[in-house]
């Protein structure tokens, strides 16, 4: 049996950060967290006890100084300023990366690093779970064996609690620091997954970005956009930090020329629900829910992080050749955020050359 894939991990109290340790330390065995860089600013506020006796280091400049023969690959869970930078660092060094989405404040502050990364030939993985996640690989079957037919529309919807929760001076917020707000930080999901599901670009996109809740912020609480399909199609976006306390509700709608489907993937009692409603040649409809059972994974998004975590790992060991997330995808979706964002601003509909899915 091999060893456990040692890793760093970098930005204890990061909002996801007690999650993806939680899912780390879910696959003791197969992976260990044998350093710890603090950052935000060096607490620890969240730090399992467990954890408390790792070797510890107060940069990643002095992790990879004094502590580089402690590690084979670092998660890395930085404010969107600070990324790029650490990245390159760690690439440089060798080190294999699973970096928090979406990587960068803007596409041009991530570029080069990105590149960077892609260069140096380690395994390079990000926090976009939602590749991992089974309703999510059922649709991109669906559309790949062409079960839609044409797929004419695609519907998404991510509307979550609002920036109060949080409150409004939080890092996610300061527009420094991470450079957008709702569709920088959550709804990169979906925009991500748009183009993974279908397999096709964007080749256009019209917006509306801004705050449109009570809390007056530096970043936009949400907003809506249209995306031109590569295959002659539309998808729409509507999200935004919105409800006046912790929940969520998340779905897709897909139609084709030949059926068509609703997903609800955060549904109670289950990891996922597939309404499919096919054709109907003659007096029989095909109709069908589909269920995924639920998932008692612990940690980041249960099982889907599990799967990211041992792509990434089977990667690094040259087992595959690339995680499902790619240094090319990632800036890809941050290359349509950007769209929006100027959509947005310039009040017109902004063109995107094709881009991978």
């Amino acid at each position: 049996m091999s060893q456990p894939f040692r890793v760093a991990f970098i930005g204890i109290d990061h909002p996801h950060g007690a999650a993806w340790r939680e899912s780390l330390l879910h696959l003791a065995g197969e992976i260990a967290i044998a350093a710890i860089v603090p950052e935000f600013p060096g607490t620890l506020a969240s730090l399992e006890e467990q954890l408390a006796t790792v070797p510890r280091f107060g940069s990643v400049a002095d992790l990879l100084s004094q502590g580089t023969h402690l590690f084979d690959g670092a998660v890395l869970c930085l404010p969107n300023d600070r990324t790029p930078a650490a990245l390159e660092q760690l690439a440089a060094a060798g080190k294999h990366v699973l970096t928090e989405k979406p990587c960068g404040l803007n596409a041009a502050a991530a570029r080069l690093a990105l590149e960077k990364v892609r260069q140096s030939g380690v395994a390079f993985q990000t926090g976009y779970l939602w590749r991992y996640d089974e309703g999510a690989q059922r649709l991109k079957a669906m559309v790949a064996e062409g079960r839609f037919g044409k797929l004419i529309s695609v519907e998404m919807t991510c509307v979550t609690s609002d920036a109060n929760r949080r409150g409004p001076a939080h890092f996610l917020f300061d527009p420094q620091l991470s450079g957008g707000g709702f569709f920088n930080w959550l709804g990169c999901h979906y925009l991500d997954l748009l183009t993974y599901v279908t397999g096709q670009s964007v080749t256009a996109v019209t917006a509306r970005t801004g705050v449109f809740g009570e809390t007056p912020l530096g970043v936009e609480d949400g907003g809506s956009a249209i995306f031109d399909l590569s295959g002659g199609g539309l998808a729409t976006f509507t999200g935004g930090y919105w409800l006046p306390r912790w929940a969520s509700e998340w779905r897709w709608a897909l139609r084709g020329s030949q059926r068509w489907v609703h997903w609800d993937p955060n549904r109670a009692g289950t990891s996922g629900v597939l309404e499919i409603h096919g054709p109907q040649p003659q007096f029989h409809a095909m109709e069908e829910v589909f269920s995924l059972p639920p998932d008692a994974t612990p940690g980041y998004s249960g099982y889907r992080s599990r799967e990211l975590i041992r792509d990434w790992i089977a990667v690094a060991r040259g087992e595959r050749r690339e995680c499902r997330n790619t240094t090319a995808s990632a800036l890809a979706t941050l290359e349509l955020m950007d769209a929006m964002y100027r959509a947005s601003a310039e009040g017109r509909r902004v063109q995107l050359g094709q881009r991978p899915a």
